[in-house]
């Protein structure tokens, strides 16, 4: 049976069907870097530089405006800051199954950090590691609050020996933060706790306030005006990446169960706007996935919303064979990655190079990842896994060179670096060799 969900299949056989991919994925890649080209976008791009640079120049009294004219919420400086008493009374009052799923949550990702932490005891000659002292981490609480992104940031920070860390959230539940982002807050230890939100929250981590300390790094999701605020402190601050909406890419066959991918590409697309791309070698299974989307989407709360995100940013595209799948995945080079190709899963995972997770089998979805496995659910988006990688504990340690020379070692090298500073027309480099060279 026909539906409006069929446009988005892309099939090998189809007219154009190169071009046609190509503008598929384009679009779904201005959605992460919108609005620009347009005057709405210049004006967009002005207004968070505006607020950042505002906020960097008057501190606490343009954070409290800002919180005021894009949260309606009217707090004094010295309101920013969650009190103490409310972490802990967040934390008594959290349903006592959920705390302890969160604490497992936490064990899983403390395991996992520590095993991939560099191992500072057997570094090589010549470098030092050091945690970052101060990072911030913005935690999403408009359309959806998110403690698990406050486990997926601070725990990998905490592993690594970040001495301080500090939380940011907007303030829309109930004039403050959700309490399960409170709580969350209580148990990891974190008690400054910051009920600001957007631009102008990533603007006091980056500059300071009179009231909130600089960072000198932020890392975490949020929604555009977060990452473009992150993107124009960045160089001022250590930032994680610059994120999109988030994206699932699904490489399945036959082998796989067409109702799990269904369920799996509507698990991404439900954060609206959410992309959810599968590659597949079967049309049948491809026509067995999209009936299986429109079945389900019956069943979730916000059909209409997903509907829109699936048709303007998802596909279901029909390759001729899996080499060009694997091909077409690198190049997506997604935040997520499935693999549902039954006991082949593995052997294509080990021809992926550009992932910001991949997820083997038909029993890894991408939520395992989200809130369970070990790694950060904190992933570069919109192709940049080709050179960011997952927020990681080793992202919160910053490498120092260290280079020591003796008197015999500088003169048996000071020709060389003289002649290499001269060509440069460095004299005053070249002289500070000579000079100890002098007898």
């Amino acid at each position: 049976m026909a539906s409006e969900l069929d446009q988005i299949l892309i099939s090998y056989d189809q007219p154009d069907f190169r071009e046609n991919l190509r503008e598929r994925r384009k679009k779904s890649l201005l959605e992460k870097y919108q609005p620009f080209g347009t005057p709405e976008s210049n004006q967009n791009l002005n207004l968070v530089r505006q607020i950042v640079w505002d906020v960097a120049q008057r501190g606490d009294k343009a954070v409290a405006e800002y919180t005021k004219k894009y949260d309606d919420v009217d707090l004094k400086p010295e309101e920013f800051l969650v009190s103490q008493a409310a972490l802990e009374e967040a934390h008594k009052k959290i349903n006592n199954d959920l705390l302890k799923s969160i604490c497992q949550a936490i064990e899983n990702v403390k395991k996992y950090q520590k095993e991939i932490l560099i191992d500072k005891e057997k570094t090589p000659f010549g470098i030092k590691y050091t945690p970052i002292k101060r990072v911030g981490i913005c935690v999403p609480g408009a359309s959806a609050p998110l403690p698990s992104t406050v486990i997926m940031c601070a725990v990998p920070a905490q592993v690594a020996g970040v001495e301080e860390i500090v939380a940011v959230s907007p303030p829309k539940c109930n004039d403050s933060i959700h309490p399960d982002i409170l709580a969350v807050c209580h148990e990891l230890k974190i008690d400054k706790v910051y009920r600001i939100g957007g631009a102008q929250a990533v603007a006091a981590l980056a500059w300071g306030t009179e009231t909130i300390n600089k960072v000198d790094k932020i890392v975490g999701p949020g929604n555009w005006w977060v990452q473009m605020a992150k993107r124009e402190a960045f160089g001022y601050v250590g930032v994680d990446s610059v994120a999109g909406p988030s994206e699932v890419l699904i490489i399945a066959n036959e082998k796989a169960n067409p109702a799990w991918v269904a369920a799996d590409m509507l698990s991404q697309v439900e954060h609206t706007p959410g992309l959810a791309w599968l590659l597949t070698n079967s049309k049948k299974f491809a026509a067995q996935v999209l009936d299986a989307i429109n079945e389900q989407i019956k069943q979730l709360l916000r059909p209409d919303e997903i509907t829109k995100s699936l048709k303007e940013y998802s596909a279901v595209v029909i390759e001729k064979n899996m080499e060009k799948l694997i091909e077409n995945a690198n190049d997506f080079a997604a935040e997520h990655l499935e693999i549902q190709c039954g006991d082949e899963s593995r052997k294509i995972a080990d021809q992926i190079e550009n992932a910001g997770a991949i997820f083997i089998g038909d029993y890894s979805p991408v939520a395992v990842g989200d809130y369970w496995a070990g790694p950060s659910h904190t992933l570069p988006t919109g192709t940049s896994a080709k050179f960011f990688s997952a927020l990681s504990a080793n992202d919160f340690i910053k490498s120092t060179s260290i280079i020591e020379y003796s008197k015999e070692k500088l003169a048996e090298s000071a020709d060389d670096i003289i002649r290499l500073a001269e060509a440069e027309g460095l004299d005053a480099h070249a002289r500070s060799v000579q000079i100890r060279q002098q007898k």
